[in-house]
This record gives C-alpha cells, sequence and structure tokens, in this order.
C-alpha cells in the first residue's frame, strides 16, 4: 500500500478524542435511559453531539492525521 494515499484510519489523538466522547455519552445514555432519566438521556444526547465537533476542533488544532502536531506511530 502506498504510504502517500493512506488517509491515516483516524488513529489520532482528534479522532480518539471524539470517539471517546462519544462513546461515554451512549454510555452514560444507554444507563439514565435504564433507570429512567429522561433528563440525563437529552443531556447525554447533547453530549453525543459534542463529540464531532471537539473532534473537528482538535483537529483544527493540529493533532488530526495530516496536522502538524500529530506523530505517527510506525
Amino acid at each position: 500500500m502506498n504510504s502517500a494515499h493512506d488517509p491515516g484510519h483516524g488513529s489520532s489523538p482528534a479522532a480518539w478524542t471524539a470517539i471517546v466522547i462519544m462513546l461515554v455519552a451512549i454510555s452514560a445514555g444507554t444507563l439514565f435511559f435504564w433507570l429512567e432519566q429522561p433528563t440525563l438521556v437529552w443531556a447525554s444526547t447533547g453530549l453525543l453531539a459534542l463529540g464531532p465537533v471537539v473532534g473537528w476542533a482538535v483537529a483544527k488544532a493540529g493533532y488530526g492525521v495530516k496536522g502538524p502536531k500529530y506523530k505517527a506511530k510506525h
């Protein structure tokens, strides 16, 4: 595979930050749904929507796959 065309598959601090936030939101939302706490379920939905925004911001700060602050692990 030619590494010049490899998109990095999201293995960056920006991608991991977004995924961890969304995973926590889904887990918390599931727990709050089970506990019948609709306000906290909606709060978890808001956190879920915040995940990609934070990931985008971290990528713009240079920690995305092709960002200047990102160092690939080989």
